[in-house]
């Protein structure tokens, strides 16, 4: 994933205990009740790059409307991040089975 600090900063603490999964292979934490976006963005400056040529992307509507924040788990589903719930062992890829594989991701 990306080296760079979280793009998103949290205003205010909120309830909910400390969760663990992946991006990618690295270990990320979140807070219980995290969308997926939520969790990627407070650990990386980016949610994934655009498949077509690379760009970086953070989501675009953040309501599930627009389809920029699409990531793939490691059980094989197609989600939305926005509208995912991050739970303790999640993992999750940020580039495409099919497109990882060409990239040695």
């Amino acid at each position: 994933m990306d080296e760079r600090p979280g793009l998103f900063v949290r205003a205010v603490d909120r309830d909910g205990g400390s969760i663990e999964f992946t991006i990618d292979g690295s270990p990320m934490t979140a807070r219980a009740g995290d969308s997926l976006l939520a969790a990627i963005l407070t650990n990386a400056s980016l949610l994934r790059r655009l498949e077509f040529g690379g760009e970086p992307r953070a989501g675009f509507c953040l309501m599930g409307a627009c389809q920029d924040c699409w990531v793939w788990l490691d059980d094989g589903r197609h989600v939305r991040a926005c509208t995912t719930a991050a739970v303790a062992g999640l993992g999750v890829r940020t580039t495409p089975p099919a497109l990882a594989e060409i990239r040695n991701v």
